[in-house]
């Protein structure tokens, strides 16, 4: 007789159902695990044996085999332990195979029978709610299971829990979805002296995820201002979060059992592998970019990076999905996040400062920042210069607006995206906004018309460029309240991409 349990594999953000079947049959003693299990999988017979032996479970001197059904989908990860265990202890009658058929399981034994907490749980949750089944996770996934709301999520911290809850002698209640609270804000805009043009230019970035490029000497406080970025961008929304999550969960980040509202931001080091950056790996796992989904990706030493990293980020900007194709794994993975670059103008960071600039200005300039490629540098819908600040204003006490007040202008901005993009399906932010949808939403006025075709003439802007300067016209216009874009937007826009351009 074959006793059946559920438990998930992983494909990208997808967990694909694996049947587990167990079978009990007379013949040498064995205990075999089959369907292309990867190392952690097959050493699962040894921790499950260990575990019911601390439980006084003795395992019958017969042929032992776990089948993992579909046969060709390769299984990766320890977190096939717990439904191997449960289908086990159905196939010896210590637990109702009624009730471990309509389960869906997944976490790692210790040899003492606890369960350890897993990755990929939040997926598992929506693939159970789909099947109309149980989960059973370890305790630690229980809050963040728990919070798809449309699976009931059964969490024991221990195996002797999961056989006291199936047998009714200690039934468990359904775990509670848990959300992390939001960190208090402790960096505030109003602290950055001067840069006023640049705290700008951060709200617009804020206000319709646009890319942005900080280009200044060392010093003169572009990372201060991206550290700030946070304060003023609104709290994901439910949908966001579940997205964010789900790829946070496949990672193993979603460390404090629920689900944040937070914004990710990821600030890789200029050192990082392209795997580390798109994403690969064993397993195909999710990059930086992916992990940064909904919030910012945050690039210091921007042309530090090598040219590959640098050149297959063109690719995800554009899309708002990443593949990873390798051999063994051809994943898709969503990655619709904000680029936030800083540089120096060159290798010394002088090249502006005749007292402290090299011989070789202003090549050196130009050899430093043609590492990025024109089709990149193409794709900043905002490019900033930061100068430095003088010591007499750095003296000043700390003035402008503070983080509290432009995260309310930038939230109202992102209100209105919402309400303008509720009927046209994957577009959320002005960002997004292309085609026939973009021309309707951001339809300059005759001025403002007149102005961006004479800007497009003499600076030469392309097609993306000419698109780019409209998606940024129009989140200005939102940050006005403005119906209309008007004259002014148009040249607000221009003014953050052509300067730094080098046009």
């Amino acid at each position: 007789m074959v006793v059946r349990t559920f438990t998930v594999a992983f494909e990208g953000i997808e967990a694909r159902p694996v049947e587990v079947q167990c079978a009990v049959a007379p013949g040498l003693p064995a205990f075999s695990v089959v369907g292309l299990p990867d190392k952690a999988v097959s050493e699962a017979r040894e921790r499950v044996r260990a575990a019911l032996a601390s439980m006084s479970i003795a395992l019958p001197s017969k042929r032992i085999t776990i089948n993992l059904s579909p046969a060709d989908l390769p299984k990766e990860g320890s977190h096939f332990d717990l439904p191997i265990a449960l289908a086990l202890l159905a196939a010896l009658d210590i637990l109702p195979k009624d009730k471990v058929e309509n389960t869906l399981s997944l976490g790692e034994l210790s040899l003492d029978g606890t369960l350890v907490q897993v990755a990929g749980s939040l997926p598992a949750a929506l693939t159970a709610a789909e099947e109309d089944r149980v989960l059973l996770c370890p305790r630690g996934c229980g809050a963040e299971a728990a919070w798809v709301g449309a699976a009931t999520v059964i969490a024991p911290a221990t195996l002797a829990q999961a056989i006291a809850h199936f047998t009714g002698r200690a039934p468990i209640a359904p775990a509670e979805a848990g959300q992390v609270p939001m960190a208090g804000q402790v960096r505030d805009l109003s602290e950055v002296k001067g840069q006023e043009r640049a705290k700008r230019a951060l709200e617009i970035a804020a206000a319709g995820r646009h890319h942005l490029l900080l280009v200044g000497p060392p010093g003169s406080g572009k990372s201060m201002l991206v550290k700030r970025l946070a304060g003023i961008l609104p709290p994901l929304s439910p949908t966001e979060a579940l997205e964010t999550s789900m790829i946070h969960s496949l990672a193993g980040l979603l460390t404090e059992g629920g689900i944040s509202r937070e914004r990710p931001f990821m600030e890789p080091h200029h050192t990082a592998s392209m795997a580390a950056i798109v994403g690969g790996g064993k397993g195909a796992k999710p990059g930086q970019i992916s992990l940064a989904h909904n919030g910012v990706l945050f690039m210091d030493e921007f042309p530090e990076y090598s040219r590959a990293v640098l050149e297959t980020l063109r690719q995800p900007i554009e899309t708002g999905d990443v593949v990873v194709a390798r051999a063994n794994a051809h994943v898709r993975y969503p990655c619709r996040f904000m680029l936030v670059a800083a540089a120096n103008p060159c290798k010394c960071g002088h090249m502006t400062d005749p007292s402290r600039a090299c011989a070789r200005v202003p090549l050196c300039g130009e050899d430093y920042m043609g590492k990025i490629s024109g089709p990149l540098m193409d794709r900043f819908d905002l490019r900033v210069d930061v100068p430095p600040v003088s010591f007499q204003d750095l003296d000043l006490p700390a003035s402008g607006e503070s983080s509290a007040v432009v995260a309310a202008r930038v939230a109202d901005a992102r209100d209105r995206q919402t309400a303008r993009f509720d009927t046209d399906m994957g577009v959320t932010v002005n960002a997004d906004a292309e085609g026939a949808l973009l021309e309707r939403i951001a339809a300059p006025d005759t001025a403002g018309r007149a102005l961006l075709l004479r800007a497009a003439d003499r600076f030469g802007l392309s097609a993306r460029g000419y698109h780019r300067v409209l998606r940024v016209a129009r989140t200005i216009a939102d940050l006005d309240q403005s119906d209309e874009v008007a004259e002014p937007h148009i040249a607000e826009a221009l003014s953050f991409r052509l300067p730094a351009a080098g046009s």
